[in-house]
């Protein structure tokens, strides 16, 4: 409906758009529907016994500190936190190169405010996480993409759209979203020097590398970049004193985002970036203008639970829980797929990836599988060029294994009932 205000929208606006997931959520709110949709943790781990616990002590011990204005860099001892916590993987950096942001989302949105003109070229895997293509379209970012397989981006096609100019390259290393896949070690390496090469920088999105239920960690792209930049012998030690940026950690090619919204709770909407000082000050002069801060009080509080030891106890109850789910979905789908469909495995995270053959669509499949009262995200969304017509997205973390096991069963009759309609369209 047009409005006065239709006609006063800024240009922007015209690539803007709603997410298919939030919207496929609205559909799929019936309770007796099964959804495989959206990329939600599983509510019964969510510590809301710890949460409300720490809540009383935050408001008792520091209730003024907690309901005022604060500053927008984070709450110190949880940015603190974020720093030790991060040197355990190997990102050694101190309080000032974290910026706490309302969700990993937020560092998204202010990275593209940062960096993106309109018209710049932004390199992604293909496929990539829709919330990124989201937030930069608002900014009139063009993309091109590298496909994945199932080591991750394919280092052999890189070099061609590196020459093509990207402003910078957004990789999802671990367990990647929507394809469930890890960049391999030899990958991580040559994805490095290419940037190094090329003068691209990377943006690290890491929101479920702690998430890893079976294999080997892999090290971080910013911690390959820091010591291809300083050799292993010129890192700097967390807690040597050391300016991150003087000691060159944070001088290379990477700027690392990650969040609470998969280890803790989303509803806290609590995420984070690390990258060099100057960075940070830029990106805290467009928070400001944004929402001055993350809330205070959830902050604190998130701190107030985490600090300790519950941390760590609690992603291992969660890793237990999504390999549990994973393998019941992964042997529920061996069991009821038909032939031809192939899908990822991954060792970590809340997704896998689904492949149909060529001429099936998800998306025109979609509205039968909801019949049947199951659901799942075509994968057309996770394209910049809107291709992938025959792939969807299945998360695991969401659903009990017994509603996993009768979903599945239900979307595979829906599979099986479109190929044969199609092999006999085939035929006819």
């Amino acid at each position: 409906m047009t409005t006065p205000w239709t006609q006063r929208y800024a240009q922007r606006t015209q690539r803007m758009s709603s997410s298919m997931i939030r919207e496929l959520l609205k559909m799929t709110e019936q309770p007796d529907l099964i959804s495989f949709a959206g990329g939600l943790p599983a509510p019964e781990l969510f510590p809301v016994a710890e949460f409300e616990a720490a809540a009383q002590r935050v408001l008792k011990q520091h209730g003024s500190k907690a309901l005022q204005y604060s500053t927008t860099e984070g709450y110190l001892p949880l940015r603190e936190f974020i720093v030790e916590k991060m040197s355990q993987y190997g990102i050694q950096a101190t309080p000032e190169n974290v910026l706490i942001t309302s969700g990993s989302q937020q560092a998204l949105d202010l990275i593209g405010k940062l960096l993106i003109n309109s018209g710049d070229l932004i390199l992604t895997e293909n496929p990539t996480y829709l919330g990124a293509l989201q937030a930069w379209r608002a900014y009139q970012a063009e993309f091109t993409a590298v496909p994945i397989d199932d080591n991750g981006i394919q280092i052999e096609l890189l070099e061609e759209a590196l020459c093509g100019g990207p402003k910078f390259m957004y990789i999802l290393p671990n367990f990647q979203n929507p394809g469930g896949v890890t960049l391999s070690y030899d990958r991580r390496q040559a994805l490095v020097a290419l940037a190094d090469r090329y003068g691209v920088p990377i943006i690290e999105d890491d929101p479920y590398g702690e998430l890893r239920f079976e294999g080997n960690h892999l090290p971080p792209l910013v911690v390959l970049d820091a010591e291809k930049l300083n050799g292993d012998d010129a890192r700097p030690a967390a807690g040597n004193g050391h300016n991150g940026d003087e000691a060159g950690f944070f001088r290379g090619n990477v700027i690392y985002l990650s969040t609470f919204s998969k280890t803790l709770a989303p509803g806290l909407r609590l995420g984070w970036m690390v990258a060099p000082k100057s960075v940070i000050k830029r990106c805290v002069q467009a928070k400001q203008g944004m929402d001055l801060h993350t809330s205070s009080f959830v902050q604190m509080v998130a701190h107030e639970t985490i600090k300790g030891d519950f941390l760590p106890r609690h992603v291992r109850r969660i890793r237990e829980v999504y390999k549990t789910r994973r393998d019941v979905m992964i042997g529920t789908m061996l069991r009821q797929f038909p032939p031809g469909i192939t899908w990822t495995w991954p060792e970590g995270g809340l997704f896998l990836w689904v492949t149909l053959p060529e001429w099936l669509d998800a998306a025109a499949i979609l509205p039968k599988a909801i019949e049947q009262k199951v659901a799942f995200v075509p994968g057309t969304a996770f394209y910049p060029d809107g291709t992938g017509h025959n792939h969807f997205r299945l998360n695991f973390s969401n659903a009990q294994p017994e509603q996993i096991e009768e979903g599945i069963k239900r979307l595979g009759r829906v599979l099986a009932q479109e190929l044969e309609r199609t092999a006999e369209l085939a035929y006819a």
